[in-house]
């Protein structure tokens, strides 16, 4: 059970690992940089909503990507990574679309998102230096935490600030800064994502939860009460066909909003629709799609509660609903997994637990847990043994503090 306990090592703090990094980029530039980093996230609820336009509530983890930059005199961005192998380069003059060298399969995945963040900035008006970037992140890849966001962000707030002698010059607000991370990974790389984890990494403040509504971007932040824990428990499973999955339920929630727009006369987004409205599309839609949208409309509305027992200090009320929320997806959205419903059945079990659930887009990835404070320790060992007993896996745990976003180290 090394990886479920390995939050007892003493914890080496965002500003070590940035000189960490600051000094390798040394050793193998010869010239200091400037580091940045953005957060990863889990989403307490509202899974599966943001590509309707519906409601969210992700914390940023204490877990980052980080970025060591320093610019270049020409236009090349030259990047790599601490964890993989392989480099990322490319002329901004010429970085329109994903090319040969960054779609083969010895060119490192992760290319793609710096590549896209840096054509989305260009493209919105910001004209960037070149730069060489050293890559580094504790953030788990495949895990539903958002790696992928993360490094956008980092990428772009980092491209962004060093993109002039005045560090004022190219400042943009979260909402911007999101939006064009967003485009990247939609029109880039592909995946049809909708825009909370963009957003979570680059607008959450500490200790605080980012209630926000996906059509407006309007937020407000909650408090996370102290003497909960937010445990989350990675199963170590990626399903393969998790991905294409995805796309499969954003088209379906996309389907079910233009038979109903055609049913009703007018163009509506599913997060226009109410728990009451959900008859008269059942009527409408086919059981599949009928299934994928009270998912996505129950959703929207727990969170709504959720966002009310957390202001209240009413913990019991926001577990039940995060139990809510996995039964939602597991059975209406079918985005659980044998390993996720085994890791969350273990945490229910669990005294102190108020509530557990999937997080993430599903088929694998993690779990989070809302466990009361002085039974962590317990739930830590207790759930981790379970679940290796039967699964044969060892998960890795995490408890988690509460970040802020992206910023400079």
């Amino acid at each position: 059970m090394v990886q479920a306990i390995e939050e007892r090592s003493i914890p080496i703090t965002p500003e070590q690992r940035g000189e960490q990094l600051r000094s390798r980029f040394v050793e193998r530039y010869g010239e200091e940089p400037r580091v940045y980093h953005a957060p990863g996230r889990v989403n307490l609820i509202g899974e599966h909503t943001d590509y309707s336009d519906g409601f969210v509530m992700p914390v940023a983890l204490d877990l980052f990507t980080r970025v060591a930059i320093r610019p270049r005199p020409d236009r090349r961005i030259s990047a790599s990574s601490e964890e993989v192998t392989g480099r990322c380069e490319f002329d901004l003059d010429q970085a329109g679309e994903p090319s040969p060298a960054a779609r083969a399969d010895a060119n490192p995945a992760w290319s793609r998102y710096v590549q896209g963040v840096a054509v989305m900035i260009e493209r919105a008006g910001y004209r960037l230096r070149g730069a060489d970037m050293l890559v580094s992140s504790d953030v788990p890849v495949g895990s539903g935490l958002s790696s992928s966001a993360a490094l956008e962000v980092a990428t772009a707030f980092a491209l962004l600030a060093e993109a002039s002698d005045a560090p004022e010059a190219f400042e943009i607000g979260p909402s911007a800064l999101a939006k064009i991370c967003l485009r990247a990974e939609n029109e880039f790389v592909g995946v049809q994502c909708g825009i909370m984890d963009q957003m979570a990494a680059a607008s959450c403040i500490a200790h605080h939860a980012l209630l926000l509504d996906c059509r407006s971007l309007h937020s407000r932040n909650l408090p996370i009460p102290q003497d909960v824990r937010i445990v989350v428990a990675n199963t170590m499973v990626r399903h393969e066909h998790g991905e294409g999955e995805y796309n499969i339920r954003c088209q379906e929630c996309a389907d079910s909003a233009r038979i109903l727009s055609q049913a009703r006369g007018t163009a509506l987004s599913l997060r226009d629709l109410q728990p009451a409205d959900l008859p008269e599309a059942g009527r409408v839609l086919p059981e599949k799609l009928f299934h994928r949208i009270r998912h996505v409309v129950t959703e929207n509305d727990r969170v709504q509660q959720s966002a009310q027992a957390l202001e209240a200090g009413d913990v019991s009320t926001f577990g039940t609903l995060m139990n809510e929320s996995h039964d939602s997806l597991k059975d209406d959205y079918e985005v659980s997994c044998p390993e996720l419903d085994r890791m969350v059945d273990l945490a229910r079990g669990m005294g102190g637990v108020f509530g557990s659930r999937m997080t993430g887009g599903g088929f694998g990835g993690c779990t989070v847990s809302l466990v009361a404070a002085d039974r962590v320790e317990d739930f830590v060992s207790s759930v981790a043994r379970g679940y290796f007993d039967s699964t044969g896996i060892e998960p890795w745990m995490h408890v988690c503090t509460a970040s802020s976003g992206v910023g400079r180290i």
